[in-house]
């Protein structure tokens, strides 16, 4: 995490680092301030970044499909997949009993963590770093939004699963019809709230399809 920073030009210092991956466990052990408000700043500041980047990305969506992409792309499982793969975890202060529930690897925590950090970078480089750093977390998974000029549907639909409901979609082929060249697959997606069918000239677009209805439908189902 330390060097992922240093190529960006965003070094800080070590107390303030420290301050960024101290638990409130290993806080209260040592009579120390936890990095719960630099999260809270981090958690805003990504919500920020994320929409500036999301408004120049995509000008043709609207302002409720933006919202519905970056509710994903900031959600917990997203933010600890991205703090696991860059190593945040071996940074982390944690308290005797955190360490051994397993706190280390715990996907909250993680998550917490690199908002503590985005805020960090927030109050010693500026907006203009904060962005910079978003940026190099989340642009291939803002990027892979689209396919084809379309939302990518089936990320969408793993993210939200892994969110709401802690389990990925299923996905199973419910037919093939027709002659080889002109064969038209139907697909079924599941996820505990619900099911979906769609269809396509390849299970790939079958799939896709199917994820646009059942997340067109749980993300819906949200705002009423």
């Amino acid at each position: 995490m330390i060097s992922f920073l240093s190529r960006l030009g965003l070094e800080l210092p070590t107390d303030v680092f420290r301050l960024a991956v101290t638990h409130d466990s290993y806080a209260n052990e040592h009579g120390e301030e936890s990095n719960e408000r630099l999260e809270f700043l981090g958690d805003a500041v990504l919500d920020l970044t994320v929409a500036d980047l999301l408004f120049g990305l995509f000008p043709g969506r609207d302002e409720g499909e933006l919202s519905r992409l970056r509710a994903v792309v900031v959600s917990r499982p997203v933010l600890a997949e991205v703090a696991a793969q860059l190593g945040l975890g071996e940074f982390l202060r944690l308290g005797k009993g955190a360490e051994e529930g397993g706190a280390r690897t715990r996907p909250s925590v993680l998550a917490a963590a690199l908002e503590a950090v985005v805020g960090a970078v927030f109050l010693q480089h500026g907006y203009t770093g904060a962005r910079r750093l978003t940026e190099a977390l989340l642009g291939p998974r803002l990027a892979a939004g689209t396919t084809e000029g379309q939302a990518d549907y089936k990320s969408l639909l793993q993210a939200l699963g892994q969110s709401r409901f802690g389990t990925l979609p299923e996905y199973s082929v419910v037919s093939a019809e027709g002659p080889e060249h002109k064969t038209v697959f139907a697909v079924r997606v599941s996820l505990p709230a619900g099911e979906a069918v769609g269809r396509g000239r390849s299970k790939k677009e079958a799939e896709q399809a199917a994820a646009k209805r059942l997340y067109v439908r749980l993300t819906a189902e949200e705002t009423k």
